[in-house]
């Protein structure tokens, strides 16, 4: 029988894993909004976002909050050079183009990553203030497990914000809707893409150096399986709603931590609960919790 302590630990570590999907899984949601394009590469940005972090840290020997705001900078810019170079040349191109040009970004990335930084796994350092131990009613909880969803929260609300207050945001929604109308409108749809992918690697960037400090160790392929993740929650809260895409974070994160917790004997097969999920969702509700069904143009 499980003791309330061990469940009260498990849901802690479930929330702070769903909050880390639902962190990352609005990169997803936010470009296939717009372009109607999953950008598969997405994963990939966010184990750039850690290796900048890691070498702002360890090479530069910056304190962890310069360090972590460059790499937050560095990884925006990032993204939105492969928006440029890989993406726009494609715009209206067919969508099978667009989708094999984002696999081959994800691939070239992954390799030059293991050229650049090494194969070998390296250690995160995690600054004292997010590594601190504390004990609630027997419950040992590292201060990062809190700071985690309220990370997370301030920053669904920042972009809902943009979103909905702003003109760049009135623009997003404009192009989301109807992408010919925004340029017969005067609508510069490049510049509106390209910050969407910016917002979109910003987010992935948070969410990778929040993940390097949860789990501190960094591997050039350490996005892949994150990254599918998240792809899956977006499709589950309903892909291109962003409270979706929190929402089904979330549940999949605290599902695939307590699945574990009362059903030891199926740790091994961890991973795929997620992808059994997605069948399921995708079975009974091709539109996910809160998203749409919306066909596809040729």
């Amino acid at each position: 029988m499980m003791s309330f302590q061990t469940f009260m630990q498990h849901l802690v570590n479930g929330i702070s894993l769903g909050s880390l999907y639902a962190l990352i899984a609005i990169g997803y949601t936010m470009v296939y909004g717009i372009l109607r394009l999953i950008n598969f590469a997405h994963g990939d940005i966010f184990m750039l976002g850690t290796y900048f972090a890691f070498y702002a840290m360890t090479s530069f020997m910056l304190p962890w909050w310069a360090a972590f705001v460059i790499a937050i900078v560095l990884t925006c810019v990032f993204g939105m050079i492969i928006e440029r170079t890989a993406y726009r040349p494609l715009r209206n191109s067919p969508k099978i183009s667009v989708m094999i040009s984002a696999i081959g970004v994800s691939f070239l990335i992954e390799n030059l990553a293991i050229v650049l930084f090494g194969g070998r796994p390296k250690a995160f350092p995690i600054p004292p203030l997010f590594g601190n131990i504390i004990n609630i009613g027997g419950v040992r909880i590292a201060n990062i497990v809190f700071i985690i969803p309220v990370i997370t929260i301030i920053s669904l609300a920042i972009l809902l914000y943009i979103i909905n207050k702003t003109k760049i945001g009135m623009a997003m929604r404009a192009v989301s809707k109807d992408y010919q109308a925004s340029m017969l409108m005067g609508i510069d749809v490049n510049h509106v893409i390209s910050v969407t992918f910016g917002i979109g690697s910003v987010l992935a960037a948070i969410g990778g150096i929040m993940w390097a400090m949860r789990y501190p160790q960094l591997m050039p392929l350490m996005g892949i399986m994150p990254g599918l993740k998240c792809f899956i929650a977006a499709v589950v809260g309903g892909i291109g709603n962003i409270k979706g895409a929190v929402i089904g974070g979330f549940i999949l994160g605290l599902s695939e931590i307590l699945i574990v917790a009362f059903l030891p004997e199926l740790s091994g097969y961890r991973d795929a609960f997620a992808f059994v999920f997605l069948i399921l969702i995708l079975l009974f509700m091709p539109g996910g919790l809160m998203g749409e069904n919306i066909k596809e143009k040729v």
